[in-house]
């Protein structure tokens, strides 16, 4: 917050009461407030870049979080949770992991925390290729994973809404990708626009020289059309009725649609 803004919440708390903005009649309020910062607050003070009158109302109670990376012991519940989770909002069957791979989330130093093993497990019910993860956390290479797949546009990222954990997408259990010795397995069958050579692959993933990277941001791509068109053709295309089925917003379908190069047929 701004100085101003932690001023004016300052004076809320003290005196329980406020006046809207162009109004002359003082509300009262009567609130709990429960407040949670990933920042050193303390190292703030010494900055002046928060409040010391502030800090110490609410400091009240104090509870600390340890991050994930001092949790080890819960990650399996999590991560069966997300599995879970995700395998229901992309019509797949959840999967069940190999003890190597468990073992290998349990050693991940989780720079990203409960985000990041979300994240991580969204990609692999997606991409459903165990090997992949196992080589990324061995290799600790989840976080320029991340960044490739955000630099994309990836839906892995995108918000969920109640809308989107309710709908249910024809045509999303068909989506799959495979990495082999000798590059990827053809695309996944659906519609709308295809860059791809004559076998119907992306012509990026028939190279055997494509990083493990570029595998799956391709990958990623071919998930949100596979998602984005069916959920067209249930609304009969109209792209307001999709959007929040999809979970995104209009403007953000809009440029899906045309970064994938999905026309209506």
């Amino acid at each position: 917050m701004k100085a101003g803004l932690q001023a004016k919440l300052l004076h809320v708390l003290q005196d329980g009461e406020f006046n809207r903005l162009g109004g002359n009649k003082k509300v009262t309020v009567d609130v709990r407030i429960v407040a949670a910062t990933n920042r050193d607050l303390e190292a703030m003070l010494s900055r002046s870049e928060f409040r010391e009158d502030l800090y110490y109302r609410l400091r009240v109670i104090e509870i600390m979080v340890p991050p994930l990376r001092q949790r080890h012991d819960e990650i399996p519940e999590l991560t069966e949770f997300f599995l879970g989770k995700y395998s229901k909002r992309y019509n797949r069957q959840k999967p069940t992991l190999a003890p190597a791979v468990l073992e290998a989330l349990q050693n991940y130093s989780w720079p990203g925390n409960i985000r990041e093993l979300e994240n991580v497990v969204k990609r692999f019910v997606i991409l459903q290729d165990e090997a992949l993860l196992l080589r990324d956390l061995r290799s600790g290479d989840l976080r320029s994973r991340d960044r490739d797949l955000q630099s994309s546009g990836s839906a892995a990222h995108a918000p969920s809404t109640q809308a989107e954990e309710h709908a249910s997408v024809p045509g999303a259990a068909s989506i799959k990708a495979t990495v082999s010795a000798g590059g990827a397995s053809p695309r996944p069958s659906g519609s709308g626009s295809n860059p791809a050579g004559g076998d119907g692959a992306p012509a990026a993933l028939t190279s055997a020289t494509s990083s493990l990277a570029e595998i799956a941001r391709l990958a990623m791509g071919e998930a949100e059309r596979d998602l984005i068109v069916p959920t067209l053709r249930r609304v009969n295309w109209n792209r307001r009725k999709a959007a929040p089925l999809l979970g995104v917003s209009y403007k953000t379908l809009l440029n899906k649609i045309k970064e994938h190069g999905i026309v209506q047929g």
